[in-house]
């Protein structure tokens, strides 16, 4: 299309180039707007580092476990993650329900029941 554009007598070509080039061509990235119909993904996580587990939410886990990995003195890994629509609201129905095992913001001090009761959680 470049080539064409500079060459006299080839607007046709262009207009033919310009047609094709923009059929079914998705939104550009800066003027998509989500859907406020659909809702949002998320993710609620439980990772462990030393006896301790963090319990948080996310919009991409993999990247979560990687920021807080780097900001720990000990190895922090995911226990588990549960897929939501409602990351917000499933996180604080998870840090009410183990309200009383708080240590320090979003640390707890959790046994081995908690953990199973969290991991049963696929999406909520």
């Amino acid at each position: 299309m470049a080539y064409c554009e500079e060459r006299e007598g080839s607007e046709d070509v262009v207009k033919l180039c310009i047609a094709i080039a923009t059929k079914d061509k998705p939104p550009a990235a800066d003027n998509f707007e989500p859907d406020p119909n659909e809702p949002a993904i998320g993710f609620v996580y439980l990772m462990k580092s030393g006896q301790y587990y963090k319990l948080g939410r996310t919009n991409a886990a993999g990247r979560r476990e990687y920021e807080l990995a780097i900001q720990m003195p000990q190895k922090l890994m995911t226990v588990h993650t549960i897929r939501t629509d409602d990351p917000v609201g499933i996180e604080a129905y998870w840090h009410q329900r183990f309200r009383m095992k708080r240590q320090n913001g979003e640390w707890f001090d959790l046994d081995a029941a908690d953990i199973k009761a969290f991991q049963r959680r696929k999406f909520m």
